[in-house]
């Protein structure tokens, strides 16, 4: 799973499909991402000390992963990703629309750089 916690990430399928957001948490244990502001559900709350009106609290609710697409930082598109090595032997996370860079994954290693 590629999808990390500050990523820009569009909803591919369910009632929220087509929105944009911004990854909350990612749970890996279960395959799914909090996105912001997509598939809020109602909680309803008792009255209590700490809440003493009572009512309905709106939260995000997990999505599965396979449901979201990290968005290309050129074309500003969903796209798949990938990972390739550069030369200097790091590793990269990268857009296969475009080609552009998201992420550095690793830093460099001399086991993976290209010879000359």
């Amino acid at each position: 799973m590629f999808i990390r916690k500050d990523d820009l990430v569009v909803i591919l399928a369910g009632d929220d499909k087509g929105k944009r957001g911004k990854v909350l948490r990612v749970l890996r244990d279960r395959n799914k991402v909090v996105v912001e502001g997509v598939n809020r559900v109602y909680k309803h709350l008792k009255p209590s000390r700490k809440n003493p009106q009572g009512g309905r609290l709106s939260k995000e609710m997990p999505v599965d992963v396979s449901n979201v697409a990290l968005i290309d930082p050129q074309t500003n598109t969903p796209t798949r990703v990938g990972t390739r090595y550069l030369p200097d032997g790091s590793k990269e996370l990268y857009a296969k629309k475009s080609g552009a860079r998201i992420r550095t994954l690793s830093k460099p290693n001399p086991k993976y750089a290209t010879q000359n």
